[in-house]
């Protein structure tokens, strides 16, 4: 079960989790965005991300050699600007490319826990870092550490899709980084990320028209015990009331075709001549749809028919009109 943002970042000092946090009220409707992510598709992604989530602490604690954790917190849907808007400056953003997915994907860390990360693999303590750009030497220290949790979430991913991340290049402002339109749909996964003593919230942020698709084809989804037996109780339900749901049924002659003014002149007596043949059985039809064939009979005092197999379509078996 996921945390929500606000319930972590009260627990945290001022400017380490204060970001998208909100509170207990309504929440508006943007009539600009009315799809969502159903709850299975939420479902399935939480089981991606936990898993990424606990591959990626695992991976720092061992190559920063400092105690590490990553656990996922929330996921979420909104517009890029939203995202943006919510972003510490300055951070630290990876543009990621997810081959053989359209779109650009950002892993987003802050600048704090970077600086930290760099510092334990350089031999240092940790402890409070400076905010300044990175040096020549520390770049390729962030990017192949980056490579790596990317490799993890190949890993978080891999019983959904067959990806393989690309590292395009390291930001520091979301500001100027276009890697969407402004309205475009995001689907947003907010992990609490703990480094040692230093601890932040990282996101990662996937563009809905990528992982859509992903999700409608998946069938990954996983129920509780619970919830399969409602879902079987359902289905039973269901089954049992379309069974005695009543249908019109209708058993029918060949078509025949007439002019308008000879069916304005019909009188009762007239005799209508049908082109129906006589070996030939009628027609059972539901909502205009043929589903069986029968031959006309009576059961007692009431009308019946006598369900038969279906004719045989050669016309040099058919007899003449009756």
């Amino acid at each position: 079960m996921t945390k929500s943002p606000s319930a972590v970042s009260a627990a945290r000092s001022p400017g380490k989790m204060s970001r998208r946090g909100h509170g207990g009220g309504p929440t508006a409707y943007d009539f600009r965005r009315p799809i969502k992510l159903s709850r299975e598709h939420v479902r399935t992604l939480q089981i991606a991300f936990e898993t990424y989530a606990r591959s990626c602490g695992t991976l720092l604690t061992t190559r920063l050699r400092a105690i590490s954790n990553c656990s996922l917190i929330s996921i979420e849907q909104l517009n890029y600007d939203e995202y943006v808007a919510a972003l510490a400056n300055p951070t630290i953003i990876a543009v990621v490319t997810l081959d053989p997915l359209p779109g650009t994907v950002l892993l987003e860390i802050a600048q704090s826990a970077v600086m930290t990360a760099i510092d334990h693999m350089l031999g240092g303590p940790g402890g409070t870092q400076p905010e300044r750009p990175l040096t020549e030497v520390e770049m390729p220290l962030l990017r192949g550490l980056v490579e790596r949790m990317l490799g993890e979430l190949r890993y978080g991913f891999e019983t959904l899709v067959d990806i393989t991340p690309h590292l395009k290049e390291i930001e520091y402002n979301a500001q100027f980084l276009r890697a969407h339109a402004p309205g475009d749909a995001v689907v947003i996964a907010s992990f609490e990320m703990k480094i040692g003593a230093e601890e932040c919230v990282s996101t990662i942020c996937l563009p809905f028209n990528t992982i859509l698709p992903v999700l409608s084809r998946t069938e990954t989804i996983v129920l509780s015990a619970a919830e399969r037996q409602a879902k079987d109780r359902s289905l039973r339900n269901l089954t049992a009331g379309l069974s005695a749901a009543p249908i019109d049924v209708a058993v029918r002659f060949q078509p025949i075709r007439m002019r308008t003014d000879d069916i304005v002149d019909l009188r009762p007596g007239d005799v209508v001549p049908l082109g129906h043949a006589t070996s030939r059985p009628l027609e059972v039809t539901v909502n205009e749809i043929v589903f069986a064939h029968a031959v006309p009979g009576n059961q007692g005092a009431r009308l019946a028919c006598l369900v038969v197999p279906p004719p045989n379509e050669s016309p040099s078996k058919e007899s003449g009109p009756q």
